[in-house]
């Protein structure tokens, strides 16, 4: 991200919402297999029953790299500092995902390198508008020329 950037690392601003197809089988084995979660819940009608939910769901941490990929979708993956993620409500299988985020905040980071911080508020929503996750990404962005910022708070 360059300072020709700085429209989008102002607080208010809001990232490209990332709108994704619809969670199949296919996507859920294959994040089963990438990250070792192969919790049936999430692969297994019955299993999934079995376990009191309607069916199968998506893993919650394909819910968070989502949200990832979209902070990355916006700064490069080397300017991504941090990622926290909470879930709140399940993601059933065959649903779509939008993930959405806002900046908040931007901030010098007071480690002396001159680098500045955006902070940005992470949502997804399944296709019925309930939110699944929220989250919060802190992403280093270049300082707009001219602009003063405050120092961030330790």
């Amino acid at each position: 991200m360059t300072a020709t950037d700085a429209f989008a690392t102002c607080p208010g601003a809001e990232l490209p919402a990332l709108r994704l197809p619809a969670v199949t089988p296919e996507l859920a084995a294959a994040f089963a297999g990438a990250s070792g979660d192969t919790n049936p819940i999430h692969l297994d009608s019955e299993a999934a029953r079995a376990a009191g939910l309607p069916g199968v769901i998506a893993h919650g941490m394909l819910t968070m790299a989502l949200l990832g990929r979209l902070v990355t979708s916006w700064a490069s993956q080397d300017r991504l500092r941090a990622l926290r993620t909470s879930f709140v409500a399940p993601v059933p299988g065959g649903d779509a995902i939008t993930c959405t985020g806002t900046v908040t905040d931007v901030t010098r980071t007071g480690d002396g390198d001159g680098d500045c911080r955006a902070v940005v508020r992470l949502v997804a929503r399944r296709s019925d508008g309930r939110t699944v996750a929220r989250g919060v990404a802190e992403v280093a962005v270049d300082p707009v020329p001219g602009e003063e910022l405050p120092d961030a708070v330790a």
